[in-house]
This record gives C-alpha cells, sequence and structure tokens, in this order.
C-alpha cells in the first residue's frame, strides 16, 4: 500500500499539468490550505486526539469541517493549532461557530497572524470538469511513518484529481459529488477546479461495497458563502470560465492577428482610394495645367503678333513722318512685346502638378471627404481602464476599473516611472505583505493596459522582494541612471518568477 500511494504521489503533477489549468494554479491553491491538529487536555495533559483540514478565509481565519472542530463543541479544554503549509510558524485557533446540518466550522486565530485567503469559485460548476483535492489524509502520514512532530510541523498537502459528476446533491445540505480521492484527515480541506478556485469544501464519502467505486461529498461554496456571512465574514468570488493561460495566449494571439489584419484591410482600402483619388486629382491638375500652359502660351502668342503689327505701323507712321502716331504704335508694340514674354515666363510648369495634388490631399483630408485621418492619441492625461472579461484569466483579483494620470515619458500618477519597451511601458510590482507578483504594463498606442499575476510561496516571494531591493525605485525620473535600475529590478524579479502567470487581466483603457 505505502508504494501504492508513492506512485500516486509521484504520478500527480503528471495528472494535474494534462488540467486546462496549470500545476502552478494547483500549488497557487494549496498556499491557503492548512492543516488542522485538536488536541485535548481534559485529563491534564495536552494529547492530540485528531486532525483534519481546512482553508484560510481571511488572514486570521480558517474554515473547515463541523465534524473536525466538533470535540470543542464538547470539551472546553480542546484547542487547535493552525499548521499552514509554508514557513515555520504554527497558530492556535479557537471555535467561533459551526453548523452540524452544513458540517462547517470558522476558526479564529488567537495569535497574530497572517494566512493567505484561498480563491473561490462561485459561479455554476459544470459537470464533468477536472477538480482537485487537496488537504492532509491520515493515510499518507501513517504510509510515510510521520510522527506527531512531524505532523505538526508545516509541510505540503496532499493533491488527488478526479471529475465532477454533477446533478447529484446529499438531501440536507447542497454539495458536490466528485471522484478525488479523499480520506480521513482529508476533511475540511478545499476542492479545486483547474484554475485553483476553491469550489467546496470536502466533507465525507461513500465507501465502496463489493468492488464498486468510491464517490465524495464537498459542501458548496454557496453554502459556505451563507455559512461565513452569518458569521459577518465575506469572500471574494470570481465567476469566469476556467480557461488556461495557454488557452488565453492563443486566443488573444488570434484577435491581435485579426485586428492587425483588419487594419491592413482597412488600410489597403485607404490606400486604394486615396490612389484612386489621388489619380482623379492628378489628371485633373495635369489637365488644368496643360490648359494654362494652352492659355497663356495662346496669349502671349497674340501679343507678339498684335505687337509686331504695332511695329510695323510704327516703322510706317516714321517713314511717313507722323511722330505722334509713330510713338503711340511703337509703345504699344512695346507693350504687347514684353507682355508676350512675361506670359510666356509665367505659364505653370508641370512640376505644379505634384503641388496642387498635395494641397488637394490635404483639403480632402482636412475636410474627411472619404480619407481618413490617424486617429490621435493623447500623449498624457487621465485614463479609466475597463476589465475585459473574455479576455482576461482572473482567479482572486478585484476587476474594479483602473484610473491613473500617465505622462509621456512613463510616470504613473506622478509617482511611478515605468520602462519603455517599443512602445509598451512596463514595471514589475513586489508588494511586502501580499504572496503575490505583478507585471504591468501598459501601451498608449493600444490603450490597453495589461497586468500579468503570479501567486507565489513563501519561499519564491522572499526571492522577489530580494531581487526587488537591490533595485529599488521609489520616484518618477526618465535620467538614464533611474531607467537603468528599473530594467535591471524587472529583469531579477521575472528571473524568480514561474514560466506562466495565474491571472492575466486585460483593460481596455480611454482618455478622462
Amino acid at each position: 500500500m505505502r508504494y501504492f500511494l508513492a506512485l500516486l504521489l509521484l504520478l500527480s503533477p503528471l495528472l494535474i499539468s494534462q488540467s486546462r489549468g496549470d500545476a502552478a494554479d494547483i500549488a497557487a491553491a494549496t498556499r491557503s490550505v492548512v492543516r488542522i491538529a485538536v488536541f485535548s487536555s481534559a485529563d491534564g495533559q495536552r494529547t492530540l486526539i485528531g486532525h483534519g483540514s481546512g482553508v484560510a478565509v481571511a488572514g486570521d481565519k480558517v474554515v473547515t469541517n463541523a465534524h473536525v472542530a466538533e470535540p470543542a463543541q464538547f470539551d472546553e479544554s480542546v484547542t487547535f493549532t493552525v499548521i499552514p503549509a509554508e514557513g515555520s510558524k504554527t497558530y492556535s485557533a479557537r471555535l467561533v461557530a459551526a453548523s452540524g446540518a452544513k458540517d462547517l466550522a470558522l476558526l479564529q486565530l488567537t495569535e497574530s497572524g497572517r494566512l493567505i485567503p484561498g480563491s473561490f469559485f462561485s459561479g455554476v460548476v459544470g459537470d464533468g470538469i477536472d477538480v482537485f483535492a487537496i488537504g492532509y489524509p491520515a493515510n499518507v502520514d501513517i504510509a510515510l511513518e510521520q510522527s506527531e512532530e512531524d505532523v505538526l510541523r508545516p509541510s505540503p498537502p496532499v493533491k488527488t484529481r478526479g471529475s465532477i459528476s454533477a446533478g447529484r446533491s446529499s438531501k440536507s445540505v447542497e454539495s458536490l459529488l466528485h471522484t478525488a480521492p479523499i480520506a480521513p484527515g482529508n476533511s475540511g480541506g478545499p476542492l479545486v477546479d483547474a484554475c485553483g478556485r476553491v469550489i467546496g469544501i470536502n466533507s465525507f464519502g461513500a465507501v465502496a461495497d463489493g468492488g464498486g467505486a468510491e464517490f465524495y461529498f464537498a459542501i458548496s461554496v454557496r453554502e459556505l458563502v451563507t455559512f461565513l456571512q452569518g458569521q459577518g465574514v465575506s469572500i471574494g468570488g470570481a465567476t469566469g470560465e476556467c480557461r488556461s493561460v495557454a488557452e488565453l495566449t492563443r486566443a488573444e494571439a488570434e484577435r491581435e492577428a485579426a485586428a492587425r489584419s483588419k487594419v491592413e484591410a482597412e488600410a489597403r482600402i485607404a490606400a486604394e482610394l486615396r490612389q484612386s483619388r489621388e489619380g482623379k486629382i492628378r489628371s485633373d491638375a495635369e489637365h488644368a495645367v496643360i490648359g494654362e500652359r494652352e492659355n497663356h502660351i495662346a496669349f502671349a502668342g497674340l501679343l507678339l503678333i498684335l505687337g509686331a503689327v504695332a511695329g510695323g505701323a510704327a516703322w510706317q507712321f516714321q517713314e511717313r513722318g507722323r511722330k505722334d502716331r509713330f510713338k503711340i504704335a511703337a509703345g504699344a508694340g512695346s507693350v504687347m512685346l514684353v507682355s508676350a514674354v512675361v506670359i510666356f515666363i509665367a505659364r505653370p510648369s508641370f512640376d505644379e502638378v505634384d503641388e496642387r495634388v498635395r494641397a488637394a490631399m490635404t483639403e480632402e483630408i482636412d475636410k474627411g471627404k472619404g480619407i481618413e485621418k490617424p486617429a490621435a492619441v493623447a500623449v498624457t492625461g487621465k485614463r479609466r481602464c475597463v476589465i475585459q472579461p473574455g479576455r482576461s484569466r482572473v482567479t482572486v483579483s478585484d476587476t474594479a476599473d483602473v484610473l491613473f494620470d500617465w505622462t509621456k515619458n512613463g510616470c504613473i500618477n506622478g509617482r511611478t516611472q515605468y520602462l519603455d519597451n517599443a512602445g509598451t511601458w512596463t514595471r514589475s510590482f513586489v508588494p511586502n505583505s501580499d504572496a503575490q507578483v505583478s507585471v504591468v504594463s501598459y501601451t498608449p498606442a493600444s490603450n490597453s493596459y495589461r497586468i500579468e499575476r503570479y501567486l507565489l510561496g513563501l519561499d519564491a516571494m522572499e526571492k522577489a522582494r530580494t531581487a526587488r531591493k537591490r533595485y529599488e525605485v521609489t520616484s518618477c525620473s526618465a535620467a538614464p541612471e533611474m531607467l537603468s535600475k528599473i530594467d535591471n529590478m524587472n529583469k531579477a524579479v521575472r528571473e524568480v518568477l514561474p514560466s506562466s502567470p495565474n491571472e492575466i487581466l486585460l483593460f481596455d483603457c480611454s482618455d478622462g
């Protein structure tokens, strides 16, 4: 039996990687799972009388099964120890509330602590979806020959995989029927979907008789929400479809390709329209220039002939001694000849065709006559960015509108400097308290805002914080040395991140 369990544990990462989610999502879900050790001091000696599993619903609160916490309802000496999956610290806790009908209980830490709340899915759970039971089954502890000290030490929970069989529920409580194996000790631990979102709290199983299959039940999140609301505790819940990062990335690439094709097609049509309009305008300009040249030449020729006639008349008047008429004729002839030369020289050249075409095209663009101007993008100013659910992968984050003030040198809200990378401005964020790293980018040309969020464990978060501190930047500046620090910080943080984020949030932004 021990070897079978070991083989199951070795194969579980492979099984997880084949789901629609990602192994990183299930790993992120384990951060919120705790072991709950139950102690009794009834005989004057602190004795471990049982253990179960639980999931954090707040930084200082844990939900588990009522039957795990049941001893405390009848014995005041019963206490609880909450043991996280990571770190070295454990926490004492007390029972706040329990519902036997729902098989749910709420524990409150009695000392300062900061647990990582789970992500909960409040939508409709689909039939046949992949699910994972996460917890601390006692048979694994036995198989691994765990001592009491080992049990009370933080350790990763066990993950098993199965699927949902919708349409079956207990009569007394709304529950989910599934096939992810659980055992004593799993009680109170979460059942999560392939994105690591809690969809139920594992409660009990149907024991197989005569070689039949075993099935298991988890209390639904809707029951959990109702129970917690009665205790003044609210939990956020995602409702979107569980889509893998690869699927979302592929869909986004296809969307961008389609958008590029549309832009290229519109540009081609605009170019053809422009070419057609320009061709007609050029033809009209050429005809106008040719006509004007011919008019100039004809008029110059006429003046030249008239000037010659006037010159001949002046010669005749001179021969006849008619000086007064000679002067008039000679003057008129001179004016005509000079005017003919000026008009000929002033005829429009063929170079004016290009100038007239440019002027006409500019006028048509300004007036919007079928030729579109490029859309103007505000260089600076306030932005409002709205989440695009169909293009996003949300598990734990708030999806409220993002508001910020943008400047052309990459400063947001006058205090946070971003780094330009081919028109997309990027910055990494590593908080001191929350167990998540965000890589945020903004592309002014398309007014798109993107958040890639990585849900990391304690060790990975400490590495990320160390990387950030080496290149701490706390103000806006476009100075080369400051931008170099931001670049080094972004690179250092990325080196400790997994290959794929747990969340991708895409926002469309508008001015104002």
